[in-house]
């Protein structure tokens, strides 16, 4: 199977019903099929600082935000192939980079250890690493997938997908892609999330369905929606309160934007925490 590195794509979510899961699975049938993976485990670990500076910007909804996981679609071991994945949005576009090594190198790399290859990828990965310099495994969050993609001759663009998460959960201990699935649900069991991917429209008949059932688009993250229903109020209890600011951390985001090239004419907002 061959592994693609570089995605640039629209990622359209929508929060379903299972019932309204069970229901478009019928009117897709015609014209999609689960893809190579089909049904997946999916394992992951969002990598971000002591006071989770990555997820709190993204949830502020920047015009440039930027993520750090490494991925596994099973129970891995030291020896499995994982992807570590760089995700960048940008003006509502998605760019992803990602590398697969076996788990244990990875784990070593992003833990400050020697570059495994020199290609333009890891580059990337590794500037990430190095600009946010406290950056360790700050969360497992793992959930049940089904992915399809266009029947053979369909009209629909090559890279058009849609999956489906269920069973979302998070923990911030034993973070480890070889330990079994468990943790705090992050939606509830009768929600199942929806993600369109593409780079064009959606098929007509999709769009049918959405209209019909008063089906609309959300902002949905879940590492966004585990860190504010879990970690938040731990982290704003008691004399921990959050206080904001506009200073260090403003400029750090514009250099970085600067250095990666996704410095744009349009002004991205940045914003510097601080606990009090």
């Amino acid at each position: 199977m061959t592994v693609q590195k570089v995605f640039q794509r629209r990622e359209l979510k929508y929060m379903l019903t299972r019932s309204q899961h069970q229901a478009l699975l019928k009117v897709m049938e015609p014209y999609m099929h689960l893809d190579e993976f089909g049904h997946s485990t999916i394992r992951n670990i969002y990598y971000d600082t002591d006071s989770f500076r990555l997820i709190r910007r993204s949830i502020e909804k920047p015009a440039y935000k930027e993520k750090l996981r490494i991925r596994s679609y099973r129970k891995a071991t030291g020896t499995s192939t994982v992807f570590v994945e760089l995700k960048k949005k940008y003006d509502h576009i998605v760019y992803k980079r990602r590398m697969t090594l076996p788990e244990n190198e990875a784990l070593e790399w992003l833990a400050g250890g020697e570059k495994p290859e020199d290609s333009q990828i890891a580059r990337e990965i590794e500037f990430f690493r190095d600009f946010y310099k406290e950056l360790h495994p700050a969360m497992f969050l793992s959930y049940e997938r089904e992915a399809y993609a266009p029947n053979p001759g369909s009209p629909m663009e090559s890279g058009f997908r849609i999956t489906f998460d269920e069973n979302i959960r998070s923990r911030r201990d034993n973070i480890s892609l070889d330990t079994e699935i468990w943790g705090d649900k992050v939606i509830s069991d009768d929600s199942v999330l929806m993600e369109v991917k593409a780079f064009g429209g959606m098929p007509v008949w999709l769009t049918d369905f959405l209209t019909e059932n008063h089906i609309f688009g959300t902002s949905f993250s879940k590492y966004g929606a585990a860190y504010t229903k879990f970690v938040l109020p731990e982290m704003t209890a008691g004399s921990r309160t959050l206080a904001y600011g506009r200073s260090g951390q403003a400029a750090a985001y514009r250099g970085y934007a600067s250095a990666s090239g996704l410095n744009r004419s349009k002004k991205v907002r940045t914003e510097s925490y601080r606990y009090a």
